[in-house]
């Protein structure tokens, strides 16, 4: 019989706990890290009501415990007493075996490492807000175009592959240090236009080619860097289109994306061409881990002033081998 604390009583009792899909997702979470009502509620995409209320039951239980941090409550889970601890056992082994069933728990893990990253990145953010005053000020002198321009001289000259390029104006900006850039896109009407560009501005290194996310015409390990500016949003099977650009990095080859943060929008599939309303940050995680990529990182970067607000996520992630 597994017996958790005296005040569960039977096995019975103890089996209910994990009949509810939320409170199995619930534990195993917390079974891995102390978090908040916020974040969990941003990990299971569930309304802060439902996850209050199983907290409480788990609480009450004596399964669960929580403290206090700032404005925050922290949960995590109790430690057992000595004479519970191999009835405990049991009974997260029998947990994990359900988990083990459920599609969501793996999804959960996931956006865990989201939520983790966004912490790891709250004492950034906070003297980001003391010291951050660029843009907010004018300098004689200082632009963003100014700082762009300096990053790019100072990257080394890698093999580039720019999917989703348009007109190419990122590509063009790249071609300065790169020792080659092949631009994509599927607009012939794009592709004739940057090939004019980029003769008329003499980059013998830049390339365009007319083809589609999904299956860029480039030979695959070749490139040492692969970019998505704000083009995976209109890829049909964005995770087919990751797949692909994986294909065409070298072992140790990397992967930019900027795309826009998910949003409700939906004029904007009508007025751009939009086939996806944005990304949530734990779905560009999930589909360039699928991928295969490594080292993955996602950052909110940008959010415009005015509606409807849209804000765009960096993704970047490496292919080791």
């Amino acid at each position: 019989m597994v017996r958790l604390r005296p005040t569960l009583g039977s096995l019975l009792k103890s089996l209910s706990l994990i009949a509810d899909p939320t409170r199995v997702r619930l534990l195993l979470l917390l079974q891995q890290e102390e978090l908040s009502v916020a974040e969990l509620q941003e990990v299971l995409s569930l309304p802060q009501s439902n996850i209050s209320a199983q907290l409480s039951k788990l609480k009450a239980a004596g399964l669960v415990n929580d403290r206090r941090s700032g404005k925050n409550r922290l949960y995590r889970l109790e430690e057992p007493s000595k004479q519970e601890a191999d009835s405990r056992h049991h009974f997260f082994a029998l947990l994990e075996a359900a988990g083990n069933e459920m599609r969501e728990v793996r999804k959960d893990a996931t956006a865990l490492k989201v939520v983790l990253q966004k912490r790891e990145r709250t004492a950034q953010a906070y003297f980001d807000a003391l010291a951050g005053k660029f843009g907010r000020h004018y300098i004689p002198g200082r632009s963003w175009k100014g700082l762009g321009e300096t990053v790019l001289k100072l990257m080394p000259p890698l093999m580039i592959a720019d999917l989703g390029a348009g007109e190419g104006t990122l590509s063009q900006l790249l071609a300065q240090t790169a020792k080659r850039v092949i631009a994509v896109d599927s607009s012939e009407k794009m592709v004739s236009y940057g090939s004019e560009l980029a003769l008329k501005h003499g980059f013998t290194n830049l390339e365009y080619r007319l083809g589609d996310l999904e299956s860029p015409p480039i030979d695959p390990g070749t490139m040492d860097l692969v970019f998505l500016s704000q083009a995976l949003h209109h890829a049909q099977r964005p995770a087919q289109a990751l797949k692909a650009a994986f294909a065409l990095l070298k072992p140790g080859g990397r992967i930019a994306i900027l795309d826009l943060m998910k949003h409700q929008f939906e004029k904007a599939r009508e007025l751009y061409a939009d086939v996806w309303l944005g990304f949530s940050e734990s779905e560009l995680h999930e589909m360039l881990e699928q991928a295969g990529f490594s080292n993955i990182e996602t950052n909110i970067v940008h959010r415009e002033s005015q509606s409807p607000h849209f804000q765009t996520v960096l993704a970047m992630a490496e292919r080791l081998s």
